[in-house]
């Protein structure tokens, strides 16, 4: 029997525009057709509004659309990847993440895949980094694989950990970020082996040394009770977690409070505690001054909302155009290194203050000239470190 093929597009299938929406092959056809086929234009990439009453915006995915553009006869601009960003300027003016300029139909077969690649990395990247900022210095490891398709996990742990989490539980994941992912046990561990103890000492006997000890204790009994189990089965146990159910929880804090004080009378102190199991920024807010040592949140980072960017036109030839409910003219992004807020303009040369009497820098960087780099590719601990820097600079959630 012949296996069907997963409904997955392979990279070469999106190069070729295999999943761009119908409408810019024919508009390219049209162009071509009626002697239009070579007109300049810029083209510029901006968000509308942010989601969920968002302030702000953790820009993420340009690596990706590089690698994607690469080799089109455009040249590219960008702000760099990680910058917190807001849409719009206070005269309403878009800010420019992207700038493209090239022939309209030599490129447009890629507008479709090019702003998923912004879009949704960096809603999840946005998310990580509110988590992040609620969690109060605390450790936030992304488990959020299992409730999106398996074809992006890869861009899923990225976008996470450029946004703020410290670890990634895929090893795609890994691999793209450079670090080693992070995983505990899973219920199914100590249900097929039958019980806490077996299951915890299999695991310090054949799992790698190196590989962190952090036992999930609330399987089959009492979380107090679990957590002993971890203690005695297992040598340098790192930690417990604890991924309670909502039936089963009540007061969580209380549950957390007592493993805590169950570990400390026993002499574990060193025993951390994470959590798990439905935990969003504003969940995590509320635990992120108990003892709890660390968070794991799957569903509300990796099923972040999408950011509403659109890629239009608002150069031809030269001269400025744009749509209704567009402000034409090619611009430049321009930011307050002290409070991050965004400006845009028509010129590269502006000196231009912000409200809080600093001087704005102007952002954008070439990162495509004939399709070719023109620079070497950012790492995504570098990323992060930048996101993490700016989040500093930021009270509000």
């Amino acid at each position: 029997m012949t296996k069907g093929r997963l409904f997955s597009a392979s990279e070469e299938e999106i190069r070729n525009g295999y999943t761009t929406d119908v409408y810019f092959d024919r508009t390219k056809r049209i162009l071509e057709a009626r002697g239009n086929g070579e007109t300049e234009v810029w083209a510029e990439v901006t968000g509308s509004s942010l989601p969920r009453d968002w302030k702000w915006a953790v820009y993420c995915g340009l690596e990706e659309v590089l690698r994607l553009a690469e080799g089109y006869p455009i040249d590219m601009y960008s702000v760099p990847e990680g910058t917190v960003f807001r849409a719009r300027s206070q005269n309403s003016v878009r800010i420019p993440l992207m700038n493209i300029h090239g022939v309209y139909s030599r490129f447009g077969v890629i507008e479709t895949p090019l702003l998923g690649m912004l879009c949704q990395p960096s809603g999840v990247a946005t998310c990580a980094a509110r988590t992040k900022m609620a969690a109060g210095g605390k450790s936030v490891t992304a488990f959020g694989n299992r409730r999106m398709h398996p074809a992006i996990s890869g861009v899923l742990d990225r976008s996470a950990f450029i946004g703020g989490c410290d670890a990634v539980s895929s090893r795609m994941g890994g691999d793209i970020t450079e670090t080693e992912p992070l995983g505990t046990t899973p219920h199914a561990l100590m249900l097929v082996m039958g019980s806490n103890e077996e299951a915890f000492r299999s695991f310090d006997e054949i799992i790698e040394p190196e590989v962190p000890r952090i036992m999930l204790i609330d399987t089959f009994s009492d979380e107090r009770t679990g957590a002993m189990d971890a203690c005695r089965s297992v040598r340098n146990l790192m930690g417990v977690r604890l991924d309670t159910p909502g039936s089963r929880r009540g007061n969580f804090k209380e549950i957390i409070d007592e493993v805590r004080w169950e570990l400390d009378m026993n002499g574990y102190e060193k025993v951390g505690i994470m959590v798990s199991g439905g935990l969003d920024e504003i969940s995590v807010a509320a635990l992120s001054g108990t003892c709890v040592t660390g968070f794991g949140v799957g569903t509300s980072i990796s099923n972040a909302p999408t950011l509403d960017l659109s890629m239009d036109i608002v150069e031809k030839k030269g001269e400025p155009v744009s749509k209704r409910g567009k402000f034409g003219g090619r611009k430049y992004a321009y930011r307050c290194p002290d409070c991050l807020y965004m400006d845009a303009s028509l010129s590269p040369g502006d000196s231009i203050t912000c409200s809080c009497g600093c001087e704005m820098d102007m952002i954008e960087e070439k990162v495509l000239e004939g399709g070719k780099r023109t620079s070497k590719p950012r790492g995504a601990k570098e990323i992060r470190e930048s996101v993490i820097e700016q989040l500093q600079l930021i009270s509000e959630l």
